[in-house]
This record gives structure tokens, C-alpha cells and sequence, in this order.
């Protein structure tokens, strides 16, 4: 098995929260008209709101395949799922349910989330194309090395963004629009042959 040097560290792991503590921290934020990070922006916070439908939804209707549940119950040896995420991230909200539920049926996956701005030391080495796009899912053996990752978001949808910015007239608006259609149409059965796909790649 594969590995590289370690950058995810114990007191990274020791203050991971879970995904039933970022559902929680998310909307006491909201509450107190507050986000995740520094930037307590009106935009943001309307993102977040955005977001936190777009979570109710999913941890309401996802039901994770027969093949994602046999693959998360075929790990054998203790792993840590660790991803990197913002309350205000539309991809983050479209994916965390999804590897959430699916981390619930492996008994040997550990899943902690760290807010990305808090943990750039962790971010910046895992930068897709030079940028700290989240979310980002790390995956590491019970020793903290690194066995597979996956981020910021389905392939198709990065082929999207992609395709926008070689077009040479990228706008985020006109991009969350595109991806978070496709989100709704695809129902989470890329994401969930994605995750497949990785733990069989690190399981052999």
C-alpha cells in the first residue's frame, strides 16, 4: 500500500469535529448571523442558508446504494475519513451528506471535519490546480499516513468548471447554477461510484 508523509496529524484528528457537530455549529452560527471563517458577509451567509437546505435535503432522501454500504462494511482495518470544509462551500453542502451516510455504515471509518480556513497548513497540500477548493476527503490508515483522497467534487462537475475557465470568461455565478443542477439530476450516483472506486483502489 501506497503512502506519503504524513500531513494530517493527531491534534489534527483530535479536533476534527463530526458531521452531526458541523450541523450543529452551522446553525448556531446562523443564528447569530455568522458563518464559518473570518468573512461574515452578507453573501456568505446567504450561501450557508442555501446551504443548510441543501443538507436538510439530503440527510432527509439519500439512501446509499447496496454496492457504496458492501464497500464501506468490506474495510477491514481502522481508517480516518478527514475532509476539509466551509459552512458557505455549495459543493461541500451538495457531497457532506453523502460521504457522511456512507461513512455510517463502515464501523472501521473514523469521520472528522476541519473547517479549511483553520487548517491551511492542511489545504495547502491539498490544493486542486493551485486553488483550496473544498471539500477535499482525505483518507489515512490507523498510523495517519495517506491512502486515497477525493475533491473537490465529482469529476463531471470539475470537467464543468474546467470547460468555463478555458472558455476565458469564467463567471461563479453562471458555474453554481450548472453545478447545482446537475447535483439535483444526478441524485449522488457519481459521488457514490467515485467513493467506490476509491476504496477499492486503496482496499487491494
Amino acid at each position: 500500500m501506497e503512502t506519503t508523509q504524513r500531513v494530517i496529524t493527531h491534534d489534527h484528528i483530535a479536533k476534527g469535529i463530526t458531521y452531526e457537530a458541523y450541523r450543529k455549529l452551522t446553525n448556531k452560527l446562523l443564528s447569530e448571523n455568522k458563518t464559518t471563517g473570518e468573512d461574515h458577509s452578507e453573501s456568505l451567509l446567504e450561501y450557508t442558508k442555501l446551504n443548510t437546505q441543501r443538507m436538510n435535503k439530503w440527510d432527509k432522501i439519500f439512501k446509499p446504494s447496496a454496492e457504496l454500504i458492501d464497500a464501506m462494511k468490506s474495510i477491514d482495518k481502522p481508517i480516518y475519513w478527514v475532509v476539509l470544509t466551509e459552512a458557505w462551500c455549495g459543493d461541500a453542502a451538495q457531497n457532506l451528506p453523502i460521504i457522511a451516510e456512507a461513512a455510517s455504515h463502515g464501523s472501521n471509518i473514523t469521520l472528522r471535519l476541519l473547517l479549511r480556513d483553520e487548517n491551511l497548513d492542511v489545504m495547502d497540500a491539498y490544493l486542486t490546480n493551485g486553488g483550496r477548493s473544498i471539500p477535499k476527503l482525505i483518507v489515512l490508515d490507523e498510523n495517519l499516513n495517506e491512502i486515497g483522497q477525493w475533491g473537490p467534487r465529482p469529476q463531471p462537475v470539475q470537467q464543468i468548471l474546467e470547460k468555463m475557465k478555458a472558455n476565458g470568461e469564467f463567471d461563479y455565478a453562471e458555474f453554481g447554477i450548472s453545478a447545482h443542477t446537475w447535483y439535483a439530476k444526478d441524485r449522488a450516483k457519481t459521488l457514490q461510484q467515485e467513493l467506490i472506486k476509491l476504496l477499492n483502489h486503496f482496499s487491494k
